[in-house]
């Protein structure tokens, strides 16, 4: 079978990893093992597209949706995300892995934000790949935080024509509304809507996580 070459690889491709829980239920397995399955699965995916020259990889982890399952597996997923985080840095580092996140830090435990933030941070200057972590993304959702970025960019307008100081509590407001939408940078391939992946990115199973 013949390799794809580097020249041939899409720029962007979005996977969906939905459906970890099912599989492991086939196997009589817990629900948990299946999502750690899940995550050794993407980890070689992401190995995988970093030699074939793909330059943004999405991995839609974690949306808005799976809030509704029980306490229990969200905790479990939350802490499997952190873990993640931490110990794959190296990885990321001896790979030249760039990580950006996507989706509302708001809501997810502040020990995952801080870890996402400082895996951020950490691989900022890498640029073999970037791998964009979807978590509490969803489209509904980045309708009302870009309908609400819209509102607070008309009021810092008005108040600039009127030659009045933008209050800071609103130019703080709107620089967090800003950092939440930012993404990848615009040197990057553009990272699809939070939705799901754009069309012609493709899509790779078994590394599902959805219902």
């Amino acid at each position: 079978m013949a390799t794809r070459s580097c020249s041939e690889s899409p720029a962007h491709v979005g996977i969906i990893m939905d459906g970890n829980g099912r599989w492991a239920s086939a196997r009589g397995l817990p629900r948990t093992e299946g999502h750690r399955e899940g995550l050794e699965t993407a980890k070689r995916i992401v190995t995988a597209a970093g030699d074939l020259g793909i330059k943004v990889l999405s991995l839609y982890t974690f949306s808005t949706e799976n809030w509704k399952r029980t306490k229990e597996e969200v905790g479990f997923l939350m802490g499997l995300i952190r873990r993640h985080l931490t110990a794959e840095l190296d990885y990321y580092r001896q790979n030249r892995v760039r990580v950006v996140h996507s989706g509302d830090p708001d809501g997810l435990p502040q020990d995952v934000v801080a870890e996402i933030r400082n895996v951020e941070a950490d691989t900022a200057s890498f640029d073999r790949l970037t791998v964009n972590l979807a978590i509490n993304y969803g489209g509904r959702d980045e309708i009302v935080r870009a309908a609400r970025r819209a509102v607070l960019e008309g009021a810092e307008r008005l108040f600039r024509a009127l030659d009045v100081p933008v209050p800071r509590d609103l130019v703080a407001t709107l620089e967090r509304a800003r950092q939440i939408q930012a993404g990848p940078p615009a040197a990057t391939p553009t990272v699809p809507a939070a939705g799901g992946p754009s069309r012609g990115a493709r899509q790779q199973r078994p590394a599902r996580s959805r219902r």
